[in-house]
Formats: structure tokens, C-alpha cells, sequence
């Protein structure tokens, strides 16, 4: 290979059927076929189509020097024709069966339409609901971030990335990308290695070690130094610490906005610096295509380092399977009978129902009788098919969805009047609507208020510095409550909210996320108890954006405030607290209730005391109280309450997800050993240490029982 076809094989570009970022060149996809024939792409993404990509593919191999065939890429971020859960949403199913489940139908589908390299999962961990992209990851916690990341590379990559119905992963975005300062995207992350290692690197290692073909740069820059640039993540952890043997694709034009950030003179420093630090290729930048052949001629860069990542970018390849049968994935008849297939709908609705967190439930006012009288259905998202799709759901089609009002009239009874009225709009102050919300409320017996986010109001550059309800929704929703009559929230996000006054005055709360295509059906199954519950936040919901962030897993400080906030405000209390709010959330990590009652024993150990190579086992008993079937997510917990550094008041070590029946009691089992209780010690080795732990499982990070035991050398 010539020096121009190596630094080829590096160079990424976006098609022209829609951009995700600024555009470096815009050309007519017609034009791409002399670049391909010239050697001078590897790939191109947001293309699809079985007949478009074999075309381009056929360029590739039968008409350029080298035949070396092209990659496919695109953002299949929660599903493709077939819209599945935002990746938020369906972490709070807790269930990585449904999951997997999900991804192995993108999977199919996008295959199935000639993409052949997925940008997903996002394992970002995020504690700041400021940030837009919390929609995309799996929350707040690194071990459910972890199983959750693990799951989701199984139902991309399946049993092996040769098999035509399967895509090659890619883990992003490698590294911190969910902690920037401000919760503003594409900030600056500054934080001790400790952190790093401890919250936020656990789930990308996760993902590779479940078989991940490639791995994202971010944009942010950790530490003084961006990541695309940064040996310390791609050398000495990725590659060095972990064996990562796969491929590091740049986010867009991540290695060019180096010059941005300040570390880099210009382009050719930045191309040079990302791919000695190990970027193999560049996405929509030219940056390698335009510097590194000039450099190397002029000797001032390695031709070692670009074998390097072309090594990796045509491994990659050969893994896809592109060499034996480059057109395995432009199969126009699979295409036709694979897309939006009835099968992939009802794992659609499975999934998304299961997403739903029901928050409150006053009065057991839900399930809702389906012979109800009247029931008004009111908000801005109540009858909205294309803001169902959600964020980063291009190849989803608006006129798909099923809005929650089609699918609360398909399950309500003939004889029941179901009412709408839109509210308000979701982008104007104009109070002209409410009016006639109020009325359809008077005359009804219960209401459904759907609020929320938009799909473009969470997302990339979706971050927000108010996280109330957006616009004029909370008038709205003071407005309709005024009447008196029951009512139900249905919440659409892709974050957690500020839902105080909803939960000061609303009888019931559902959080549905952003659910896809089968968002109304989804949500009628739960709204009339065809489905009971089971989501639990994988986020902590604050009171106000005063508390963020807010989450969990927090240290205790030298001056813990466990008092009464009733207490008189003229007192000054000289402890960790607010004087203007609880220290408390507003909804908890792992909360969410159910239609039945779970009641939970207390917790059994086998052993007061424990060595390092033993294995605790602890037990509780749980009990559906009634009155219906129902799953309950069993959730365990671990204090380590002396360490050579702090330690969190509580860390999430394991969760199972169990059916009881109404009536039924099941006992539920966890091991613990002491790699379970691994932290990263004063001198940075990741080990136990001998001491006392509190051991704590329950129904949420604050509903739990408690016990201790201890560790023993």
C-alpha cells in the first residue's frame, strides 16, 4: 500500500442523507464514487440502503487498485426503522434480557440495510440531568452502567461480527464524557484519576471485555488534555492496562477541534498528536488525509504509527467478514422483509413497557378501569408521533409511532368517551389552549396529562440549565389539577426532572422516557394494568437543579446532617445541608414502585465474617403482598465504613429482577466475595481491604434492610 491509500483507509465520511455535526466538504453522493475509486475513503456513514451501500461497495472492490471493501456506519442509538426505548429508559427496565434483546433487532435491521459498524452503546456515566446526553446512556451508577454496556455490545455483535446479521460495536465516548463542568456539552471534565477509575471508566472496560470491535474518542478534554489526543486514556489504559486490540474512531472532527481547545497549534500538529496517541481513524476531518502524508515525507512523523492503525482499521474488516463477502450486508431481500417486522414491534412494546418507572401512585388511582366514563387526555406530547422517536432516532419515520392517545382509545372500552385536548405547544408561552384543556378536564373522570421534553430538548447539545417541565407546561398542568379532578402525569424525558410540584399535587406520576415506536400501546398496557410496573430510576431525581449533582453513591462528610429540615430556619446549623431545601432527592436511585406490594424479610448471611477467598451469601425473603402479579428488582448494596480513602455511603454490587406471584413469597440470593469490594486504595491498587461493611438490599437505594459483616485477612 502506498502512504495516500494507508492514510485512506483512516478517513471517514458522513453520506449526504443528514449531518450530526458541522460539515468539512459537501458533495453529492454521486461524487463519492472517485474518492472510493481513488482509495482515498475507508467508509462512509449515515448511508443506508441495500441497494445504495452494494453499489458504493461494488466501487470499492471492483474498481479501486487495492479492492479493499468500504465500511458502513451509523448512529443506531435506540433502534433502527423498528424505534426502541431511549437508552435511558430501557436501563431503568433494569432487565438486560430485554436489552440484549433490543439491540439484537437494531442489529438485524440495520444489517439488514447495509450498515455494517454501529456508534453505540454510549456508556457515559452521568450524575448532572443538565447534560442533554444523559437520554443516551444508562445513568448515574457504574456497576448497573457496566451490565447495561455489556448487554447491549452482546445484542449489536451477537455470537460473532462475521455473521451477516451482526454489526461491529463501538464504545463511546472514551473518556468522561457525561461529567462535563456545567453540565454543558463538550465541556471541559477536570477530575482525580480516582474518580475516573472508580465511576467513570468501569463501563467502557465493561464493554470491551464483552467483545466490543471498537471504541469512540470524545470531545471533551480530561485534564488539560483532549481525548483524542490523550496517550494517558488510549496508550497506557486502553491499550496497555486493558489489551484493547480493537479499532479508536475519532468523534466528529474530535481530532481537528484540538486546535480549538488550545493544545495544538493547527491541523497537522493534531493529526500527528491523535494518531501517535492512538486514533486509527479520523471521522469527517481530513486532518490524516490532508497532514500525515506531507509529514511523513518530510519526516516528521513515523510511518510505524499509520501501519498501526491501518492494521486495525482492516482487521476490523476482515472480523465484519467484508473480505470473504463484501456484499453480505446489501441484501435487498432481507431489507424488505426484516424492516419494521411484526416480531421486532412486539419486542418494541416489551421493552418499552417494561421502561416505565411509576413514581407515585396516590390512593391507588392506577390501574385505570377501562370501563372509566370519561377519561381526558391532554398535554403536547399526547397525541405527537414524531416526538415518540426520541432523540438520535434518524432512520425512524415520524408517521410510525403510536401516540398515547391512539393506544389509550385501543385498550379503553367502546363505551368509555376518551376526550383530547393539546394544552399548550411545546415551543410558545401562548396560553390560548388551556382553556379548553380545562373544560375537557371538568367534564371528565380522569385526566392524563402527557408533559415533558421534546425529542430535540435532550440529546446531543440538549443540555438545559432549567430541568422543570419545559415552557408552559406547569401552567398548564396547575390549571387542570385546579379542577379537582384525578390526574395522572405521563412524564417524557430523556433525564431526570424537576417533578416537585407534580409530586406536591399530582395524585399519580408515570415517567415514560422517550419509548418509540410502541409508545402508546407501551404506555395503555401499564395505564390500565395489562402490565404492572417494574422501572426503577437509574438516576437520582433532585428537588431542583440547586441540588445537582445528586446522586447516590456520594461520600459522607466530616459534618453529615441527618436532622429534621422543619427545623427553624432561623437556625444556623453548622452541617452539610441547604438552608432553602432537603439534602434528600425528590425520587431516589432504584425507585419505582408497583401496582403490588413487596414486602422484604430480613436479610440472612451465611457468615458474619468473611476471608479473601470466601464468599459471602446473603438472602431475603420477598413477599407480594397483592393485589396482582408482579416483577420486583431486587437490589443489593455494600458500605465499606473504613477505608484508606473515603468510601461511599453506598455502592451498588448486584440486582436481580424475579415474577412473584400475588401471594407468593421468593427467596433471592447474592455472593459476595471480596473483588466485589475492590476500591481503588491510598496508593491507587485496586484491592479489598480488611475492615467492617454494611450489607444492604432492598427496593431502592433508600428502602432497603440492613446488615453488617466482615473482612478478614
Amino acid at each position: 500500500m502506498t502512504v495516500d491509500e494507508k492514510v485512506g483507509q483512516l478517513n471517514f465520511y458522513v453520506g449526504d442523507l443528514f449531518n450530526t455535526g458541522p460539515t468539512v466538504r459537501t458533495t453529492e453522493s454521486d461524487k463519492f464514487n472517485d474518492l472510493i475509486k481513488q482509495g482515498e475513503l475507508t467508509g462512509l456513514f449515515n448511508v443506508h440502503g441495500a441497494a445504495y451501500t452494494r453499489r458504493l461497495q461494488q466501487i470499492a472492490v471492483e474498481e479501486s487498485r487495492l479492492g479493499i471493501p468500504l465500511l458502513f456506519g451509523a448512529d443506531v442509538i435506540h433502534g433502527f426503522k423498528t424505534v426502541f426505548p431511549i437508552p435511558l429508559a430501557s436501563a431503568a427496565s433494569w432487565d438486560m434480557q430485554a436489552i440484549e434483546k433490543a439491540e439484537r433487532v437494531a442489529a438485524i435491521e440495520s444489517t439488514a440495510a447495509g450498515i455494517t459498524f454501529n456508534f453505540a452503546p454510549m456508556v457515559d456515566i452521568s450524575r448532572d440531568p443538565r447534560w442533554g446526553r444523559m437520554a443516551e446512556g444508562a445513568g448515574e451508577d457504574p456497576y448497573l452502567g457496566s451490565q447495561v454496556a455489556m448487554a447491549r455490545v452482546r445484542g449489536f455483535q451477537g455470537e460473532s461480527l462475521s455473521e451477516a446479521k451482526t454489526m461491529a460495536a463501538c464504545v463511546k465516548h472514551f473518556a468522561a464524557y457525561g461529567a462535563p463542568e456545567g453540565g454543558r456539552d463538550y465541556n471541559t471534565v477536570d477530575m482525580s484519576e480516582r474518580s475516573l477509575r472508580e465511576t467513570y471508566l468501569p463501563p467502557y472496560k465493561a464493554g470491551i471485555d464483552a467483545g466490543a470491535a471498537t471504541i469512540m474518542t470524545s470531545f471533551n478534554e480530561l485534564n488539560g488534555v483532549p481525548a483524542s489526543g490523550n496517550e494517558f486514556l488510549l496508550r497506557d489504559i486502553l491499550r496497555g492496562e486493558w489489551g484493547f486490540k480493537g479499532m479508536v474512531v475519532s468523534d466528529w472532527q474530535s481530532i481537528n477541534e484540538m486546535v480549538a481547545h488550545g493544545n495544538v497549534e493547527n491541523i497537522a500538529e493534531a493529526a500527528s498528536m491523535a494518531l501517535k496517541a492512538g486514533v486509527d481513524m479520523d471521522m469527517m476531518g481530513d486532518a490524516y488525509l490532508e497532514e500525515i502524508p506531507r509529514l511523513i515525507e518530510e519526516g516528521k512523523f513515523e510511518e510505524k504509527h499509520l501501519d498501526e492503525a491501518v492494521r486495525n482499521v482492516l482487521k476490523l474488516k476482515f472480523d465484519l467478514g467484508l473480505f470473504d463477502d463484501p456484499y453480505r450486508y446489501s441484501d435487498t431481500a432481507r431489507e424488505s422483509q426484516e424492516i419494521r417486522a411484526k416480531q421486532h414491534l412486539d419486542v418494541a412494546r416489551d421493552v418499552a413497557k417494561r421502561s416505565i418507572v411509576l413514581l407515585k401512585n396516590e390512593d391507588h388511582l392506577l390501574p385505570l378501569n377501562k370501563e372509566t366514563g370519561t377519561i381526558a387526555v391532554i398535554g403536547p406530547l399526547a397525541n405527537n408521533q414524531a416526538d415518540m422517536n426520541g432523540t438520535w432516532s434518524f432512520f425512524g419515520e415520524a408517521q410510525h409511532p403510536v401516540t398515547f392517545l391512539q393506544g389509550i382509545k385501543n385498550v379503553a372500552s367502546p363505551n368509555t368517551e376518551v376526550v383530547y385536548e393539546e394544552g399548550c405547544d411545546l415551543y410558545d408561552d401562548s396560553k390560548d389552549k388551556i382553556a379548553r384543556a380545562v373544560s375537557a378536564a371538568r367534564s371528565a373522570d380522569v385526566v392524563i396529562m402527557a408533559v415533558g421534553e421534546s425529542a430535540v430538548m435532550n440529546g446531543e447539545a440538549g443540555s438545559r440549565s432549567n430541568i422543570q417541565l419545559p415552557g408552559i407546561q406547569l401552567d398548564l398542568m396547575k390549571a387542570v389539577v385546579a379542577t379537582g379532578k384525578p390526574v395522572v402525569a405521563v412524564v417524557m424525558s430523556g433525564r431526570a426532572l424537576d417533578l416537585s410540584w407534580l409530586d406536591e399535587n399530582v395524585a399519580s406520576i408515570l415517567e415514560v422516557w422517550t419509548l418509540g415506536s410502541e409508545s402508546g400501546h407501551a404506555i395503555a398496557d401499564v395505564l390500565f394494568g395489562d402490565y404492572n410496573p417494574a422501572g426503577k430510576l437509574p438516576v437520582t431525581f433532585p428537588r431542583n437543579v440547586g441540588q445537582v449533582p445528586i446522586y447516590y453513591n456520594h461520600k459522607n462528610t466530616g459534618r453529615p446532617y441527618d436532622g429534621d429540615y422543619s427545623e427553624p430556619k432561623s437556625e444556623r446549623v453548622y452541617k452539610s445541608k441547604y438552608r432553602d431545601v432537603q439534602n434528600t432527592p425528590l425520587y431516589p436511585f432504584g425507585h419505582g414502585l408497583s401496582y403490588s406490594t413487596f414486602e422484604y424479610s430480613d436479610i440472612r448471611l451465611s457468615a458474619d465474617t468473611i476471608g479473601f477467598d470466601q464468599t459471602l451469601k446473603a438472602s431475603v425473603k420477598v413477599t407480594n403482598k397483592g393485589p396482582y402479579d408482579g416483577e420486583e428488582v431486587v437490589q443489593l448494596y455494600v458500605r465499606d465504613l473504613v477505608g484508606s480513602v473515603t468510601r461511599p455511603v453506598k455502592e451498588l454490587k448486584g440486582f436481580t429482577k424475579v415474577m412473584i406471584k400475588n401471594g407468593e413469597t421468593k427467596e433471592v440470593e447474592f455472593e459476595i466475595t471480596s473483588d466485589d469490594l475492590a476500591f481503588y486504595t491510598i496508593d491507587m491498587t485496586h484491592k479489598a481491604e480488611p475492615g467492617a461493611f454494611h450489607l444492604f438490599i432492598g427496593s431502592s437505594s433508600e428502602r432497603v434492610k440492613q446488615t453488617g459483616f466482615y473482612l478478614k485477612n
